[in-house]
């Protein structure tokens, strides 16, 4: 009998145990279950103002010189001489020697162009002096009116026109000494040259091509929704007020900037791309005229150019990202709480987005791109402080348990 006692008192126990557990599990407090709140999210604002501004065109252009010259000779000759500039790059001031052709043919026509006009002098004054005779003996005859035959007057005439003939031969014979000396026409550089020294050129032959450094061009597209913050003419003509443009070009990995004038339009849409063209001009691109420009604006350089458009006031200035697709901002309140705003945008460029309605003084616009942000959400600001976590107190069963 004791043996069979022993037999069911282990089952006993764990029975005995299994109740007890249930017993407390049933009489035991529920834990406080905190209630799952999203946390509030990170965001970068900015605070909006009004402000008066001048819109910016952006374009794009290529460096050109104002002036572009062939030159060619007006007279024929050997050429004798180039000036040590004449190379390719080379620069040259108004008025400088730049070829020499042979003279000495041209001399000779000059001595003989004087000495043909001194013949003709001598053979005028022979000839009022026969004249002056011939009035004289008819004045002593006295039978009236005189004949213009009589008094030589054809013979005059012939006289005279010979002299005026031999003046202008003399004039061009000079003229054609003066051409033999090539110069430059203008303040320049030499683009290239087609003759050297040695050479045979004949009338009309090319000497070389020369460019202008007075004044560079750049010729700027301009599309219909840029030209709605310029003020261009209709035509072609110059502006009144030339709106200042600067360009920005990269130089050996550094970022140079040049300022110019907007100085007139051609007035004439381009047929393939439907754009009109602004002029815009910079004086003394190559610092010929002294520091102008911290580093010369060289012919054939590409550049960007922004242009001075019209102002504009009270307009709220955003970052482009700022904007969603459907033409509204997120607004965060005093609460936090984030608000979708539709506003009216004036004008967008590849980086700002220009607000005139929809915003007011002060309004805080959020410029964190948000997966999923809906109406009143809950986002916290740079400085805000961090939400407040409470440590879950130890139960007596895992005090228990550590005991």
């Amino acid at each position: 009998m004791a043996i069979k006692k022993r037999a069911f008192l282990p089952p006993l126990i764990i029975l005995f145990a299994i109740i007890v557990a249930v017993v407390l599990g049933a009489t035991k407090a529920p834990p406080e279950q905190n209630k799952d709140e999203r946390p509030a999210v990170l965001v970068d604002t900015m605070e909006v103002a009004p402000q008066d501004i001048r819109f910016q065109v952006a374009s794009q252009g290529t460096v050109e010189p104002r002036h572009q010259t062939s030159l060619v000779a007006e007279v024929g000759g050997r050429v004798m001489e180039l000036a040590d500039n004449f190379v390719a790059g080379g620069f040259f001031e108004e008025g400088d020697m730049l070829v020499q052709i042979d003279q000495s043919d041209y001399r000779v026509m000059v001595q003989e162009a004087r000495a043909n006009l001194a013949q003709a002098r001598a053979a005028l004054e022979e000839e009022l002096a026969r004249a002056q005779v011939a009035k004289e003996e008819w004045a002593s005859i006295e039978q009236g009116n005189i004949p213009s035959l009589g008094l030589r007057e054809p013979q005059v005439a012939s006289a005279v026109a010979t002299v005026e003939s031999a003046e202008a031969r003399l004039q061009k014979a000079e003229r054609d000494l003066q051409r033999t000396t090539i110069r430059a026409p203008f303040d320049g550089l030499l683009r290239s040259r087609s003759v050297d020294v040695g050479q045979y050129i004949g009338v009309g032959s090319q000497v070389a091509m020369i460019l202008g450094t007075e004044v560079a061009e750049i010729r700027l597209p301009l599309s219909d929704r840029d030209l709605a913050y310029l003020d261009l003419p209709i035509q072609g003509a110059e502006l009144t007020a030339e709106p200042d443009v600067k360009f920005v070009s990269d130089i050996a990995g550094q970022q140079t900037e040049w300022f110019g004038k907007l100085v007139r339009s051609e007035g004439i849409l381009d047929a393939n791309s439907r754009v009109i063209y602004g002029v815009v001009q910079v004086r003394d691109p190559y610092n010929q005229e002294g520091q102008t420009h911290s580093v010369p604006l060289r012919f054939g350089r590409f550049v960007q150019a922004a242009v001075a458009g019209n102002e504009a006031t009270n307009v709220f200035v955003l970052p482009r990202y700022a904007l969603t697709s459907k033409g509204t901002v997120w607004v965060v309140d005093d609460e936090r709480k984030i608000h979708e705003v539709k506003v009216n945008v004036r004008r967008t460029d590849a980086n700002d987005v220009f607000v005139s309605d929809g915003l007011k003084r002060g309004d805080k616009v959020m410029l964190t791109q948000l997966a999923n942000p809906l109406p009143g959400m809950k986002v916290r600001l740079e400085g805000d402080p961090l939400p407040a976590t409470e440590e879950p107190e130890a139960s007596s069963d895992e005090t228990l348990i550590g005991n």
